[in-house]
This record gives C-alpha cells, sequence and structure tokens, in this order.
C-alpha cells in the first residue's frame, strides 16, 4: 500500500519508449535474416555462368536437372516426416484429452428471453418478427366417434348358431 502511482505522462513515456526498443529489435532482426539470407545463397549457389557452346550449356542443365531431382526427394522425406510427427502429436493430444477423462461442460445460465426477444436478437432489429404461435395454429373440429353397436354376449351367439339349425340360422339371416 505504500507504493506510490505513475503519472500517466509517465507511463505513457515508458510506453512509447519500449515499443521504441521493440520497433529497433524488430528492424535488426530483418537485417540478420536479409544477410543469412545472402551469405546461404552465396555458400550453396555459385554465381552462373553460362558456357558458350552447346555441349556445355546441355551439360550445365543435366547437371541442375539432377541437383534438382535431389533436393526434391530430399524435400518429399522432409514434408513425409513432418507429417508423421504432426499425426504423432495428434494421436498423444488424444491419449492426454482421454487421460484426463470427459470434458465438463460448464453449467450454462437460464435466461428468461422471450420468443419474439430471441427472434430480434438473432435476425437484428431491422427484422419485425411477431411470434404468435396460437396465431398460427389450425382450428381443428373435434368429430364425434360413433360407438359400435352394443356387443352382445359372443357365446350365445355361438349356441344359437351350433348345429344344423344354426347354419341355417345364418343363411337366413344373411339373406
Amino acid at each position: 500500500m505504500t507504493e506510490k502511482r505513475m503519472s500517466m505522462s509517465r507511463k505513457h513515456n515508458l510506453k512509447s519508449m519500449m515499443l521504441q526498443v521493440a520497433k529497433d529489435l524488430l528492424e535488426a532482426e530483418e537485417i540478420q535474416k536479409v544477410q543469412e539470407r545472402e551469405k546461404y545463397m552465396e555458400d550453396n549457389c555459385p554465381p552462373l555462368v553460362l558456357p558458350g557452346s552447346k555441349e556445355e550449356l546441355q551439360n550445365l542443365c543435366r547437371e541442375l536437372h539432377s541437383k534438382i531431382d535431389v533436393i526434391d526427394e530430399e524435400r518429399y522425406i522432409l514434408e513425409h516426416t513432418a507429417d508423421r510427427v504432426c499425426n504423432e502429436v495428434k494421436d498423444l493430444n488424444i491419449k492426454i484429452v482421454d487421460l484426463k477423462g470427459k470434458f465438463k461442460k460448464p453449467p450454462l445460465k437460464k435466461v428468461r428471453m422471450s420468443a419474439d426477444a430471441m427472434l430480434q436478437a438473432l435476425l437484428g432489429s431491422k427484422h419485425k418478427v411477431n411470434l404468435d404461435l396460437r396465431a398460427n395454429l389450425k382450428q381443428v373440429k373435434k368429430e364425434v366417434k360413433e360407438e359400435p353397436a352394443e356387443v352382445g354376449d359372443w357365446r350365445k351367439n355361438i349356441e344359437d348358431k351350433a348345429g344344423m339349425g344354426g347354419r341355417k340360422k345364418m343363411f337366413e339371416s344373411e339373406a
């Protein structure tokens, strides 16, 4: 509590000095990268001397093609190893997540919002939406279902139709 607060001008002065130092460091880093690139090109790529005859030019082209093939093979191997390492990293990350257990979802807060307010928040204030669900419903008339005729005792019907006389009654009732 005994610390003294810095004034706004002092803070602004320190901030501008820090930004200036960072800017100088970035510029120095860019210059260093350019110098390293030039040095690498001098070491690995000697200046191109074009020969005068056609045969010497063809030999130069063959040498360049062979160097390109070697470089392409190295590039392919490096890309393949980089992909393999990336896949291993992904697999390890998945294993880590599995070992930690399932991710717990944070409890969400309940928000009281009407459907109109929700649609207005989603669509913006330009669209005026009135969500009256009851107005959109169709009116349905209740139909009265007819009840089937009284069902009598089924055993009585069978006893009446049993025997020869019962068959005759069956044919008579249909006609």
